[in-house]
């Protein structure tokens, strides 16, 4: 990585970080992607404990971005467009506290922003129902288990991928395009 690059951290969650991850990994300007655990009252979270629904840990991703090539209203636009924010505790078949839609800001920018487009989405009712993500402040984060990281690349064919992120990726190639690195990589 080039040290000349002033990074910074935006942390989402938004369903499974299986689906979530392999989508962000896709935006140029997106340096790195890891998956882990924040929001709750338990250190060091494990994946089964979090699955046990009583660490109060969502699923999330920590995204290091270059602001100088894409902007955190951008992460925004697409932490939006690719997932239900209306649904509590549940993204698809994916249900339980540990798949909510948390934006965790690291500053008062970040909250601002997060808050305007929440507000903007809910006054215009692109949503049928109201957004019901939670906008909190970031504590600390847990990255995941190593097995879960890159899963959408190293799983492309399991059932869960096939089925559940490549959809997700198919709708990131036509409706954010210019903003990935490599199309054909989808």
């Amino acid at each position: 990585m080039n040290n000349d690059k002033k990074l910074e951290i935006a942390t989402f969650a938004n369903g499974c970080f299986w689906c979530t991850e392999a989508v962000f990994q896709q935006l140029k300007g997106v340096e790195k992607v890891v998956s882990g655990y924040s929001g709750g009252h338990v250190e060091n979270p494990t994946y089964e404990q979090v699955c046990n629904k009583n660490t109060g840990h969502a699923e999330c991703l920590q995204i290091e971005y270059d602001p100088a090539k894409i902007s955190f209203d951008e992460l925004l636009e697409v932490f939006w467009e690719t997932h239900d924010p209306t649904t509590l505790n549940r993204q698809g078949n994916d249900i339980g506290p540990q798949y909510r839609s948390v934006i965790f800001y690291h500053n008062e920018e970040q909250k601002e922003k997060a808050e305007k487009y929440k507000t903007a989405l809910n006054e215009s009712h692109v949503f049928n129902s109201p957004i019901v993500t939670v906008i909190e402040p970031f504590k600390v984060f847990y990255p995941a288990e190593n097995y879960h990281a890159d899963y959408y690349k190293n799983h492309p064919t399991q059932s869960y991928c096939y089925y559940i992120i490549k959809p997700k990726l198919d709708k990131l190639k036509k409706v954010f395009a210019s903003k990935l690195k490599i199309p054909a990589e989808l």
